[in-house]
Formats: C-alpha cells, sequence, structure tokens
C-alpha cells in the first residue's frame, strides 16, 4: 500500500480514537507528501525513495528538536517530539544496530583502501549511499571517524 494511503488510513484511526499526538504526526507525513507531490518535476507522484528521505529528515528534525528540549528541561516539549518520532518510525525500514553498522562500515573501509581519517570522504561517499534509510548519517559519520582513526 503506498504511504499516502497508508497515512490516510491511520489518521482516520487516530480521529476515531482522538489521538492528537499520532494524528499531528501523520498531519506532519501528509504536509511532506503533498510538499514533495508540488515540487517542480515530480509530476504529482513521488517514488519510494523521495518518501524514504523525507521521512528520514523528519526523523532527524525531531532527533535535534528532542536533544534540545531536553537540554531546556521542556519535558512537555520533548514528550511531544518522542511521540511523533515513534508514529514517524513505523513508516521507515529498520534501522541498522550498532554491530551490523560497524561492521558494514568496516567492509567499506577495507574496499575503499581508506586508512587514515584523511580518506573519511571517500568512505561516506560510498557509506552514504549503501546505508540510505538504515542508518542516520550522524552515527554514520562517527563510527567512520572511530574506525578509521584506530
Amino acid at each position: 500500500m503506498p504511504l499516502e494511503q497508508q497515512i490516510m488510513t491511520e489518521m482516520k484511526e487516530a480521529m476515531k480514537a482522538r489521538n492528537e499526538g499520532v494524528l499531528r504526526a501523520l498531519r506532519a507525513i501528509k504536509a511532506e507528501i503533498i510538499k514533495a507531490k508540488t515540487d517542480p518535476g515530480a509530476g504529482g507522484e513521488i517514488d519510494e525513495a523521495t518518501e524514504q528521505k523525507f521521512l528520514q529528515k523528519m526523523m532527524k528534525q525531531r532527533r535535534d528538536s528532542l536533544e534540545i528540549f531536553e537540554k531546556q528541561g521542556r519535558d512537555d516539549l520533548a514528550a511531544k517530539e518522542k511521540e511523533e518520532m515513534a508514529v514517524i518510525e513505523k513508516f521507515l525500514p529498520k534501522q541498522m544496530d550498532e554491530a551490523e553498522l560497524r561492521e558494514v562500515i568496516t567492509k567499506i573501509i577495507a574496499d575503499t583502501g581508506a586508512a587514515s581519517p584523511a580518506e573519511m570522504g571517500k568512505v561516506m561517499g560510498v557509506a552514504s549511499k549503501q546505508l540510505a534509510g538504515k542508518a542516520d548519517g550522524k552515527t554514520i559519520s562517527n563510527m567512520v571517524k572511530d574506525l578509521l582513526a584506530n
């Protein structure tokens, strides 16, 4: 089932259940779908890769906001962000755990022949493409940095 149909179905359920947190997150996703469809060149249709891209972007925004709210002691706003993250996460592919990620990045480093932190760009180019949607860019970057430093 296409993402837009899934969102509409879940929105109806959230409305019936009067679940404001879920409804807020679903409306945000629907707004992104509409925005992506109206972008020049989209032709009113979006593919799965574009959907994954904007869902990842939404997750990153929520993660960044959550971090800020927690630092400021705004538990009320942090709870809203966590609620929205849980909903968005349902539509994303399963994220890799640290061990799986380390294994893949180690293989990429071996394949590219990178040996020092100066060659991080070479590794990141391949890793970003290969791990798109499966891991957060910041996490990938930190792990590449650690593995190249050791």
